[in-house]
């Protein structure tokens, strides 16, 4: 009998690396980190497959799965199969449910390579049940703090020099606000949501009988918060971080516009890259021009085409802090103010990063 593991704490804690043989479609929606999309049938064989389980039955689409995937087609994909087991002989393979997919590739790798690679019981479904229920318990029986405060004040700062953070804008990749949009992307909300999962899951092997979270909104870019989680935070107790105006401009001016230059600049190359980083700019300045209003909108625009001009000529940044500081004086921190209001009777300390930071690891 050939190996399979349903061990699924394990095997993300491990880190092991994972060969999923769903098809490309199936990957893109979603799967775990670490695992490598090497699937047995493209998307079109899936579905020429499926149509013929409906018209006629099992036997019929084993039959016709057979013909699709033989040949030199089934040597290319039983050698990219070996490959990967060879490279990472501590990994696992899984299908959607565990059954006849990842059972074939199993029984071909033994078969035609003696290849005995292990087969992950129950598959995809199984192992993202696991990875929600996860979620959910530590949201409901864990201790939660969550970080608040001002844009600016350094909240992921915070978050990273603690052991029992849970950073949401690190696994959406993404800021967080209307200019948080990172050159590479946002993953899938599937990825997002066994990101998180897999962190809390260390979390309580390490024995943090807590975790700590940014303060965010349902959505993190794209990436909805897990709802069982989402609803707690909601309720937790919060610490709120402070810092100087001064400060956290040069932060913002930093983040967004010296890191966000250098990222798309990584990406895209000099003059692409250049461009695409002022058309981001101008897009988040737009995304929230009716909450601006008109005419704080034509002033930050004004603002913020001036810094990009002399940025473009001389490399020089500074001009940008004009309108970051219009942003928060006259529309970030006045939402801000009303925020911390209306979490006044969760707010269980104040203070600055070398405050919070010690009351939270007391």
């Amino acid at each position: 009998m050939l190996p399979t593991e349903d061990d699924y704490r394990e095997i993300f804690l491990s880190g092991a690396p994972l060969m999923d043989t769903r098809a490309p479609i199936e990957f893109g929606r979603g799967s775990f980190p670490g695992a490598i999309s090497l699937p047995l049938m493209t998307d079109d064989e899936r579905a020429r497959v499926g149509t013929c389980y409906k018209q006629s039955g099992q036997d019929a689409a084993i039959v016709l799965g057979h013909q699709l995937v033989s040949g030199e087609i089934r040597a290319k994909r039983i050698a990219a199969w070996v490959d990967f087991a060879q490279a990472h002989p501590e990994g696992y393979l899984f299908c959607f449910r565990g059954g006849l997919r990842s059972q074939i590739v199993q029984r071909w790798l033994a078969e035609t390579a003696g290849v005995q690679y292990r087969r992950v019981a129950g598959g995809y479904k199984a192992m993202r049940q696991f990875l929600m229920a996860t979620t959910h318990a530590a949201a409901e029986e864990r201790p939660l703090w969550v970080v608040g405060g001002m844009t600016g004040t350094g909240k992921t700062e915070l978050l990273s020099s603690l052991p029992n953070a849970v950073d949401l804008e690190g696994c959406a990749n993404h800021r967080g606000s209307s200019f948080g949009k990172r050159v590479n992307g946002q993953p899938a909300q599937i990825d997002f949501e066994h990101q998180i999962a897999i962190r809390l899951l260390q979390l309580e092997a390490s024995e943090q009988s807590g975790f700590v979270v940014e303060d965010e909104g349902l959505f993190v870019g794209k990436c909805s918060v897990p709802e069982p989680l989402y609803r707690q935070m909601s309720l937790a107790p919060v610490v709120w971080l402070e810092d100087t105006f001064e400060n956290r401009v040069s932060r913002i001016l930093r983040d967004y516009v010296v890191e966000q230059l250098a990222d798309h600049l990584a990406m895209y190359g000099e003059d692409d890259g250049f461009n695409r980083f002022e058309a981001h700019l101008r897009q988040s300045l737009l995304n929230i021009h009716k909450r601006l209003g008109g005419e704080r909108y034509k002033r930050a625009l004004a603002m913020m085409a001036d810094a990009l001009a002399v940025q473009r000529a001389s490399g020089v940044v500074e001009g940008h802090r004009a309108w970051i500081e219009l942003l928060l004086s006259e529309y970030y921190d006045p939402m801000y103010v009303h925020q911390k209001a209306s979490k006044a009777l969760r707010i269980k300390a104040v203070g600055d990063f070398a405050a919070l930071q010690q009351f939270l690891l007391k």
